[in-house]
């Protein structure tokens, strides 16, 4: 699997066991991720996801054109990437200056955390060093979500 390609059924599943009961992440948790084969920006990004605050009303509205977009496009259980029209819409669609700051702090928070994990370290620093990478990373993880909740 390509960086950036999701498998859809697996992705949310997985890290959601990543996630500690009180939503958020712990040392532990992140040493799971290290050793996972998982694509671990787009998890990155869906795990701190819940730290945007998005109103639920306006992210299901926006995820649900999403999956008209992606539904037009073939089979929506595909492995879906970056590019995907479906992952460019919802990014565009929930894009804002305010949500960017927040994916990025939320990031920030993480490598603290993250100290000697390499491939951790590296998939945080490749998401802080690219905004655009990071928004579409976590267009990706809400859509491979929202795909996997069907």
């Amino acid at each position: 699997m390509a960086h950036g390609d999701v498998a859809v059924p697996e992705m949310p599943f997985q890290a959601r066991l990543l996630r500690g009961r009180d939503g958020r992440l712990s040392r532990s948790r992140l040493e799971q991720l290290e050793e996972s084969d998982l694509d671990l920006p787009v998890v990155l990004a869906w795990l701190v996801s819940d730290e945007l605050e998005l109103p639920e009303d306006e992210l299901n509205a926006a995820r649900r054109r999403a999956m008209f977009v992606l539904a037009a496009g073939g089979d929506p259980h595909r492995e879906l990437d970056g590019s995907a029209v479906a992952a460019e819409r919802l990014a565009d669609e929930l894009d804002t200056a305010e949500r960017r700051d927040a994916l990025a702090a939320a990031l920030n928070r993480q490598k603290t955390l993250a100290d000697g994990l390499p491939r951790v370290s590296t998939a945080l620093a490749s998401l802080l060093a690219d905004p655009d990478a990071a928004w579409r990373c976590l267009a990706l993880a809400l859509l491979a979500d929202e795909l996997a909740g069907d």
